[in-house]
């Protein structure tokens, strides 16, 4: 399953009919897949803000996970962490954490997501990694290690750098890990609101607890004058598929929210995941040279869905790709071809097709007899 999904996770899917957004950046990837279904300028560098602390609390609840860190624990409140969130010394949302406090990791998690807390951040930052730049170094790392290619992060909390930055793209990549990775900590990224040191304050997502054809359950939002609003957005139909859409560049809070909806919606109602192939499903068998049987079967290694626009797909054609004939020995599960699936106006999805069996090389007698049929032009 992994090379498919490696496969997948590049593949754009062609809009179904014609969409707008006013979005200067957006995408739509869907969760089963990987799929791109939509994408405008996703792939163009872009500040991610805000967004930027999706980061930051993935790596967080990663070290929870992985129990390196408690959610009891506390990390201190430096004066630069608290300076960072301070209205007075520095613009930008806060938590309103106090000056060498001392807090626990769980405020701090939920300060991040739900506040978008400047002041916690750095607080995380530092108690995990003891500077900044050490942490920016660590969110780095993890970026390349889960496919965000096109990213560079200088801080923790998305405050405006030129060398900080990101694509649409890669943010979805992101928020797939967040949600896949560690689904126990998620509920978090849909609380609607969030009260610290008697400060209530509420999520600047406005799609959460939204009721329509699908809901939206988190992620984050961001904004700078340099980026424009922007949200990175995961919502689930009726029918538990679940798609991601980030947005970025535009002009408000309440365009972000109807763009976010918009981007979202049309993925929904334009493309279904379709099951094409069960797991051992035969699709070919395939000619074996000097084996100790003549062919073995192409198979699908597991059950297989792909992302088909829901007019056309009837139209939708398949294609077998191999270089052959295959060299014995084979062994039960190496990849031996490739099923091409080309739905109308889209771009090809490949899947990888596995031998169903072993097939050891032939022994001398019968290689000699297959030598003398292949002089002869004799079949067999």
């Amino acid at each position: 399953m992994r090379l498919l999904a490696l496969i997948l996770s590049v593949t754009l899917a062609a809009p179904a009919m014609a969409f707008e957004t006013k979005a200067k950046q957006a995408v739509i990837l869907d969760y089963a897949t990987k799929a791109v279904l939509f994408e405008k300028s996703a792939f163009d560098p872009m500040y991610p803000a805000s967004m930027t602390k999706m980061m930051t609390t993935y790596i967080l609840t990663d070290e929870v996970a992985k129990g390196k860190v408690k959610l009891e624990d506390t990390f201190y409140i430096s004066e630069n962490a608290w300076q960072q969130g301070n209205p007075q010394l520095r613009e930008g949302s806060n938590m309103f954490v106090e000056l060498h406090s001392n807090v626990k990791v769980e405020d701090l998690l939920r300060g991040i997501i739900i506040q978008s807390g400047n002041d916690a951040c750095i607080a995380v930052a530092e108690g995990m990694a003891g500077s900044v730049d050490a942490f920016a170094e660590r969110m780095n790392t993890v970026a390349k290690q889960i496919g965000m290619k096109a990213t560079n992060f200088v801080n923790p909390d998305g405050w405006p750098d030129p060398a900080h930055v990101t694509t649409a793209y890669d943010l979805s990549i992101l928020a797939w890990h967040i949600i896949h990775d560690h689904p126990e900590f998620y509920h978090y990224y849909s609380e609607p609101e969030f009260t610290y040191n008697g400060i209530r304050q509420y999520n600047r997502n406005l799609l959460l607890g939204r009721k329509g054809a699908f809901m939206v359950d988190g992620l984050k939002t961001g904004h700078t004058e340099a980026s424009g609003y922007g949200i990175t957005v995961s919502g689930v139909d009726k029918n538990g598929r679940r798609l991601i859409a980030v947005v970025n560049g535009l002009a408000s809070i309440k365009e972000r929210a109807e763009e976010a909806a918009s981007v979202l919606g049309y993925g929904f109602a334009n493309f279904e995941l379709v099951k094409v192939l069960s797991a051992g499903q035969d699709v070919q068998a395939l000619p074996v040279h000097f084996g100790a049987v003549p062919d073995v079967k192409a198979v699908a290694a597991e059950d297989v869905s792909l992302n088909l626009p829901r007019v056309g797909k009837e139209n939708t054609t398949f294609s077998l790709r191999y270089n052959g004939p295959l060299a014995a020995p084979v062994k039960k599960g190496d990849q031996i071809a490739e099923l091409v699936v080309t739905p109308q106006n889209m771009p090809q999805q490949i899947i990888p097709l596995v031998a169903s069996e072993d097939v050891a090389k032939a022994g001398f007698f019968r290689r000699a007899i297959l030598n003398l049929k292949a002089m002869s032009g004799v079949g067999g």
